[in-house]
């Protein structure tokens, strides 16, 4: 019994394992990576989109505007008050007379610059006066100058200019001799003068300007022809007149430079020579060298030398020395 069961399932499992065997091995390759990036990442289902259009309006963004201007103009105010004062009582042994001195000047400039024209103006006014003891007031300074330049440039260093300016006085002046009154010699418009002159301008450097007046004319005022017999030549107006015109070739230099710490110079040659007469060439000279002392005590010594032989053959000459208080503008 026993050995029949056991040829029985002998037979059953020879037909089991028969078949199985006999199978054929597979022969299509798999991707497993693509298997893997399935089954990590699956694919999603393709869901319908709905694409809304983006209105973009506009919004205004308030700007504040910032005020810059441009000013094309450098303006400068020079004003100062000098003051000398000495005293002595009636007993002092060493001798010497009080005396009271007191001079002022002003000085305004403006320049506007917008190439290639440009535009200068300048004001100056001087007036000095001094008093000793038992005399009359004498003026030791006196000068009315007022010039104005409209110029073109031409190329970097030369222009082509047009100026007028007037010079004059405020005061009478006097002529003073020991032994003699007063004489009389000037006063305002007593002599006056106006130039009209064009011509070419050349600035070599910021603080030098040399005026080469190829055309000027100069007219000469003395409004007081009762006094042209008190000085030579009358200015060079004819007695009983009052002008005299010319034309001349005029040159006029200018300085204006620190030339050290604290201390300026400024000078102004003018040289002119009258077409018809070169034996009546005139020269002038006016330099001020100024040292500030501090923001608002200064120095200065000024000069002017001039040889005119309408007034005389001789070359004149004036010095001042000043201490005393400035102010400038800008400051």
């Amino acid at each position: 019994m026993l050995k029949s069961g056991i040829c029985i399932f002998t037979i059953a499992l020879f037909f089991c394992i028969g078949p199985a065997m006999a199978q054929k091995t597979d022969s299509v390759k798999i991707d497993t990576n693509l298997l893997n990036k399935y089954r990590i990442n699956p694919p999603k289902n393709a869901l319908p989109v709905r694409i809304r259009p983006i209105l973009l309006t506009p919004q205004p963004i308030p700007v504040t505007t910032i005020d810059f201007q441009v000013s094309y103009w450098r303006k400068s105010l020079t004003a100062g008050l000098n003051l000398n004062q000495t005293a002595f009582s009636n007993n002092w042994s060493g001798g010497g007379v009080s005396s009271f001195a007191l001079g002022a000047n002003f000085d305004f400039k403006a320049e506007y610059n917008k190439q290639p024209l440009s535009y200068t103006t300048e004001l100056l006014l001087i007036y000095g006066i001094s008093k000793n003891k038992g005399q009359f007031s004498r003026k030791t300074n006196d000068r009315i100058f007022y010039d104005n330049k409209v110029a073109s440039q031409l190329s970097k260093k030369w222009y082509f200019f047009g100026s007028v300016s007037f010079e004059s006085q405020f005061d009478v002046g006097y002529q003073y001799a020991d032994g003699y009154a007063p004489l009389l010699i000037s006063k305002f418009m007593s002599p006056g003068y106006f130039t009209e002159s064009i011509g070419f301008e050349y600035k070599p450097v910021k603080y030098i300007d040399i005026r080469l007046g190829t055309g000027t004319a100069r007219q000469t005022f003395v409004l007081d022809t009762t006094i042209y017999h008190n000085i030579p030549g009358n200015y060079g107006v004819t007695p009983h007149n009052i002008l005299r015109n010319e034309l001349a070739f005029q040159v006029v230099s200018t300085i204006n430079k620190d030339v050290a710490t604290n201390m300026n110079l400024q000078a102004r040659y003018a040289l002119f020579i009258p077409y018809n007469n070169f034996s009546q060439i005139t020269h002038r000279l006016d330099a001020t060298l100024t040292a500030k002392v501090n923001r608002l005590i200064n120095v200065t010594l000024n000069g002017t030398v001039l040889y005119d032989i309408t007034t005389n053959k001789s070359v004149q000459a004036s010095q001042g020395l000043a201490l005393g208080l400035i102010y400038k503008f800008p400051n």
